[in-house]
């Protein structure tokens, strides 16, 4: 009876520990804003001030700056030189990214050697040995440089990727990943023709390395991650999406980027499922959404997401999607409607903006999605939906919209500085080559598994625990063995 009661007691507790294993709690997320209309009410200020430098001067005035984007004129035209005071950037982000601090106050690293021939004991000198160290670092880079990564780039805590003063492309296994980590800005930097890597382990700190599964081969991906900044990349060509933040990631501001030649362009969501992630807030500001890309720009689940002044120029199925209830919030975009008529998502007809993915019609009515000041061209119109929304906007807002006509001003800079922000040009450059094979055109499909001590499916059936199929295995041999025993008395 006693060893009946215990395997009894044994199986309950299994039971139990897969109940909560596979039950998503409505949590709130450490590094989720508690108040966002504080954003918007700190973040509005300094968006009027930038126009209103701009404006005063004159659109015939040849200054540069101020520009009027709130971005580049707090550290673009700061008095001092911004290359004396690379660090100032980090006080210069908006919208629910802001208080990223990257690697403020820590060192410079001067990448100095483009190579990434050892993912677990990287050479000194290398991007990999920057990301990888356990302090804050501001890392930069001696001169031009292509880094075709062998592995996935981990990202470390406290650290800022800083391309400026130098064309850096980052291309190969990879790219990017942000995981379980905060306080990440990456700027100025080529991102593009990232394609899976293999198994293999990889370093992600100075005291760990770990078995990673093929990665999907997005350009950056943010799994968990918190207070992160991308801002002034060039982004394309990526087998999965450019930019993709799951798994309950929040603080995310995502601004003068230029993104182009793409399919899924950025997933923000890990599944409808999925409730940590209702506690994401994303800031998308000021980008440039260019040519050939097709579909999510972005592409939304749960969470509050302000997609504010961004200029889209042209889409081949739809620009904005979501699905999961997501709060969205499109404010002083311009939004240019493809002239194919063919170019359209099933169910949508051309110049559709918005697509309710994977969702009956019935479904979606009381979803949050406005259009507050867009701008629509050549056709192009936005599907609204919801009531009541005041409250919900005002929290999704992180940033003052400026009227949809300052699009070019405020995103004439987006992308790389300094150079050609379209990355299709360095594909001609004597001795590019991203080993892909393929045309380079990005694709999709769910987040791969990913061997950290975790693992990460997409919809895959639930399955026993191993210690519940121990459970029961014991269970029948305690009966069988019972059953024995009273057939011999």
């Amino acid at each position: 009876m006693f060893l009946k009661t215990c395997i009894l007691i044994f199986c309950l507790l299994s039971f139990i520990s897969s109940i909560i294993q596979a039950t998503p709690f409505n949590l709130t997320l450490l590094h989720q804003h508690p108040n966002p209309e504080s954003v918007v009410l700190q973040v509005e200020r300094r968006v009027n001030v930038s126009i209103s430098r701009r404006q005063a001067l004159g659109e015939s005035s040849s200054s540069s700056c101020p520009t009027g984007n709130p971005i580049d004129d707090c550290w673009k035209c700061d008095s001092t030189n911004w290359a004396n005071n690379r660090q100032r950037l980090a006080d210069c982000s908006i919208g629910f990214g802001q208080d990223a601090l990257g690697g403020k106050g820590g060192q410079i690293y001067q990448v100095t050697d483009s190579s990434d021939n050892d993912p677990v004991n990287p050479t000194p000198g290398t991007l990999r040995y920057a990301v990888i160290q356990d302090d804050p670092l501001w890392i930069v880079f001696s001169g031009n440089m292509l880094i075709t990564l062998k592995e996935e780039l981990i990202v470390n805590s406290y650290k800022t990727i800083d391309g400026r003063g130098a064309n850096v492309h980052i291309v190969g296994g990879g790219c990017i990943t942000i995981q379980y980590v905060s306080n990440i800005i990456i700027h100025n930097i080529h991102i593009h023709h990232c394609v899976p890597s293999p198994v293999a382990n990889v370093r992600s700190s100075t005291t760990h390395y770990g078995r990673r599964t093929k990665s999907d081969g997005d350009g950056i991906s943010i799994f968990g991650g918190s207070k992160i900044w991308i801002d002034h990349c060039s982004l394309s060509y990526c087998t999965d999406g450019l930019i993709d933040a799951i798994m309950g990631s929040s603080g995310i501001t995502i601004s003068n980027n230029y993104f182009s030649h793409h399919d899924e362009v950025m997933l923000l969501g890990h599944s409808d499922d999925y409730i940590p992630d209702s506690g994401m807030q994303v800031t998308i500001a000021f980008n440039h959404f260019g040519e050939a890309l097709i579909q999510r720009m972005p592409r939304c689940r749960r969470g509050y997401f302000h997609v504010v002044n961004n200029d889209f120029t042209q889409w081949e199925m739809y620009a904005i999607g979501g699905s999961g209830n997501p709060t969205i919030n499109s404010q002083g975009n311009r939004y240019t409607a493809p002239s194919d008529p063919n170019a359209k998502e099933v169910g949508t007809v051309v110049g559709q903006v918005t697509k309710r993915v994977e969702t009956k019609d019935g479904e979606w009515s009381d979803w949050d999605w406005r259009s507050d000041g867009d701008e629509m061209v050549n056709g192009a119109f936005f599907v609204p939906s919801g009531s009541g929304v005041g409250m919900k906007y005002s929290k999704a807002s992180s940033v003052e919209p400026k009227s949809a006509g300052l699009i070019d001003r405020l995103t004439m800079n987006a992308g790389v500085m300094g150079g050609s922000r379209d990355n299709g040009a360095s594909m001609g450059s004597p001795g590019f080559s991203d080993g892909s094979g393929s045309s380079g055109v990005g694709g999709g499909g769910g987040k791969s598994s990913d061997f950290f001590g975790m693992y990460f499916a997409s919809s895959a059936p639930p399955t026993l625990s191993s210690s519940l199929i121990l459970c029961l295995m014991l269970l029948s041999l305690y009966t069988i063995s019972t059953s024995i025993t009273q057939l011999n008395q």
